[in-house]
């Protein structure tokens, strides 16, 4: 009969003791409290674009444009003022201003 106790008393104490340590631990999910809002979708990953390879045999394109020229007159005028803006003596400027507008 003493067996019989002492086997009771162990079992009960196993069930109590499992209930009160399941009471301690709460109903949480991992990584927070139930009462957090969740977590927002990560913002979506940036555009990868492959840049255009070029091709050894693709025929050359022929829209190359030249810069516009501005006219004789416009650089003439133009290298009078750097002449003058530089301290060039007047006596000079006029050669000054034939090289500037030549090049």
């Amino acid at each position: 009969m003493k067996q019989l106790i002492l086997s009771l008393a162990a079992v009960a104490w196993l069930v109590f003791a499992g209930c009160a340590a399941s009471a301690q631990v709460p109903n949480n999910p991992p990584g927070g409290s139930r009462f957090n809002p969740p977590l927002p979708p990560p913002p979506p990953g940036p555009k990868i674009e492959v840049p255009k390879v070029p091709q050894m045999d693709a025929p050359l394109h022929d829209d190359y444009a030249p810069p516009p020229h501005s006219s004789f007159r416009a650089r003439i005028s133009r290298c009078l003022d750097q002449a003058a803006a530089a301290g060039v003596r007047p006596g000079a400027r006029a050669a000054y201003s034939r090289n500037c507008a030549n090049r």
